[in-house]
C-alpha cells in the first residue's frame, strides 16, 4: 500500500503557455485513531500563483482524507477553502464503518465499491498492480455530485521531467455519468516501481493544456499523530481598519528562532499623500508558512498594495507580490509579482538561482545578477536583520526593474516618532542607490528600536507628490 508516513510528493501545474500557475502538495501525514476509528491522514494542498490567481482562479485549499490503512477506503473527508475574506472548513463521513469489510475492491471486475473523494482515490489507484490492460473503476464524490471513473492501464511511456527520467504507467481515465468531466481526457503516468509515484497529470481545456509535473519527492519525520483530525491555522485576513497582528503566541515559529519575525505576523498600513490624514492605500505585508516550495525548503512572504475610497477613482493600484526565500539566508529563489497600476498590468514570475547568479523571468528573459541579491519584498524583511546602530551603512544587491542595483541602507539617528496615541523609539534610515540620482525618491524610514525591528513609517517623492506609510498600531492601555 502506498501509505509511508512522511511521503510529501510536491507538483508545479503549467496551463497553456504559463509555465507556472500552481503548485500541488500531496502528504501521508500520520497513522493513528482518528473520529474513533484506525486510519491514515492523507492531505493535499492546492494553491494557484502569479497571474492565473490574480486574474482568474484564486485557490489556496487543503484536502484532507482519513482512510482505513488495509483497504484504502476513506470514512471522513474534510476540506478548508481559503477566500479573499473568509475560510470555511467542511467535513463528512463516508462508508458506514460497519459495511466496510464488504466493500473490499473485486479482483475480478476491478471495481471498488463505496464512496471516494479525490485524494483517496489517486492513493487507491497507486496500490494496484496497474498491469498494462488492466481496468479499474470507482466512484468520487466530488463538492456537489458523484463521477463514475474508470481508469484504464494504456501501456508505457519513458517521461523527461526536471527531476529526471522516469519508466511510467499511462493511465487514461473516463467519467462515464458526466460528459464535462469526461471531455478533460485526464491521463495520470504512474512511475512503473513499487511506489506508483504519479509523476505526470495532464488534462485538456479549451483554452490548453493542464500539466501537473513532480517537482519534488521526500520522506518527512513524522509527528506524532493526532487522536483526532485537527485543521490547519487560518492566517487572518486584512481588515478594513488596519492592525498590527501580534507575533503568534504559539511556540511553533517555522524555525525562524534567531529573526525578529515569526511565522503568521502581519503587518498593515495606511499609505497618506502629503500632509492629508485621510489614508489613500493600504499595504499588507504577510509571513506565510515555512514548507517545501518548489523542491526546496522556503519561507513565503505575501504583499498587497492597493488604492482605496476616492483615491481609486483618480488612480486605480492593486498590486501583488509573492516571493519565496530561504529561511537561513532570506535570499529569494522565486518571485511572483501581479501589478495593477492605471492602465499599466504588469505579471511576472521569476526563478532565481543565487548560486550561479541567474534570474530567469517566465517569459524567457535570463539575468545576470550578483549572488545575494534580494527582490523588493525580501529586502524589506532582511533589513529588519541589519545591525542599524547609527551611522551604520549597510550594502545590498536587489533587482529593481529586473536589473540589480546596490542598494545602501544608512543608518542615520535615533528618534522617537509619533504613530496614533503612541511615540516610539525607532532607527531613521535612508534608503539610496548606486545611479547617478542615488536619492531620486528620497526613500527615508523609521524602524522601532527593539527586538522586532518594525519597520514603523515609510516616506518616499513620487509623481504624485510625497508618499507617506504608517504602520497601524493597537492603542496600548497602560496598565
Amino acid at each position: 500500500m502506498p501509505y509511508r508516513v512522511g511521503e510529501r510528493l510536491t507538483y508545479n501545474v503549467s496551463f497553456s503557455n504559463f509555465i507556472s500557475v500552481a503548485h500541488v502538495e500531496l502528504q501521508v501525514v500520520s497513522r493513528g485513531t482518528f473520529s474513533g476509528q484506525e486510519g491514515v491522514e492523507l492531505r493535499a494542498h492546492v494553491q494557484t500563483t502569479g497571474v492565473i490567481n490574480a486574474a482568474l482562479f484564486a485557490i489556496n485549499n487543503d484536502y484532507v482524507s482519513y482512510v482505513d490503512g488495509l483497504t484504502g477506503i476513506p470514512f471522513r473527508v474534510q476540506q478548508i477553502l481559503r477566500e479573499a475574506t473568509r475560510t470555511s472548513e467542511t467535513s463528512r463521513d463516508l462508508n458506514d464503518p460497519a459495511g466496510r469489510a464488504a466493500l473490499a475492491p473485486s479482483a475480478e471486475t476491478g471495481g471498488f465499491s463505496g464512496l471516494y473523494d479525490f485524494v483517496s482515490a489517486l492513493y487507491r489507484l497507486r496500490a494496484m498492480p496497474l498491469a498494462e490492460g488492466a481496468t479499474y473503476r470507482l466512484t468520487v464524490r466530488g463538492e456537489n455530485e458523484d463521477y463514475d471513473a474508470e481508469i484504464k492501464v494504456r501501456g508505457r511511456q519513458v517521461l523527461k521531467t526536471s527531476l529526471g527520467s522516469f519508466d511510467t504507467l499511462v493511465s487514461q481515465v473516463r467519467v462515464s455519468n458526466n460528459s464535462r468531466a469526461d471531455a478533460y481526457r485526464v491521463r495520470i503516468y504512474f512511475s512503473d516501481d513499487a511506489r506508483h509515484v504519479p509523476v505526470l497529470v495532464t488534462a485538456h481545456h479549451s483554452a490548453g493544456e493542464i500539466r501537473a509535473e513532480l517537482a519534488g519527492s521526500e520522506f518527512l519525520t513524522p509527528a506524532a499523530p493526532s487522536p483526532t483530525p485537527k485543521p490547519p491555522i487560518a492566517i487572518a485576513p486584512p481588515t478594513s481598519t488596519p492592525t498590527i497582528i501580534n507575533q503568534p503566541a504559539e511556540t511553533d515559529d517555522g524555525g525562524l528562532d534567531n529573526l525578529p519575525f515569526k511565522v503568521g505576523e502581519q503587518l498593515n498600513y495606511q499609505v497618506f499623500l502629503a500632509e492629508s490624514s485621510t489614508p489613500v492605500g493600504t499595504a499588507t505585508f504577510q509571513v506565510r508558512a515555512r514548507s517545501r516550495y518548489f523542491d526546496r525548503d522556503g519561507l513565503l512572504f505575501v504583499v498587497r498594495a492597493q488604492t482605496i475610497a476616492a483615491a481609486q477613482r483618480l488612480f486605480l493600484a492593486d498590486d501583488r507580490i509573492s516571493t519565496y526565500v530561504d529561511p537561513k539566508t532570506l535570499l529569494p529563489f522565486r518571485d511572483e509579482m501581479n501589478l495593477v497600476e492605471g492602465k499599466r498590468n504588469f505579471n511576472q514570475t521569476l526563478t532565481i538561482n543565487q548560486d550561479y547568479g541567474t534570474a530567469t523571468a517566465d517569459k524567457g528573459e535570463r539575468i545576470e545578477i550578483p549572488v545575494g541579491t534580494h527582490d523588493y519584498v525580501s529586502f524589506f524583511y532582511a533589513a529588519r536583520t541589519f545591525s542599524l546602530a547609527p551611522p551604520k551603512r549597510n550594502a545590498v544587491s536587489m533587482l529593481v526593474n529586473n536589473k540589480p542595483k546596490t542598494v545602501f541602507l544608512s543608518s542615520l539617528k535615533r528618534e522617537a516618532i509619533q504613530l496614533g496615541s503612541q511615540r516610539i523609539p525607532a532607527i531613521a534610515v535612508s534608503i539610496t542607490t548606486d545611479d547617478a540620482q542615488s536619492d531620486k525618491f528620497v526613500l527615508r524610514a523609521w524602524i522601532s528600536d527593539d527586538e522586532r525591528r518594525l519597520p514603523l513609517r515609510l516616506i518616499a517623492q513620487t509623481e504624485l507628490g510625497p508618499l507617506r506609510a504608517d504602520l497601524a498600531i493597537i492603542p496600548v492601555t497602560q496598565q
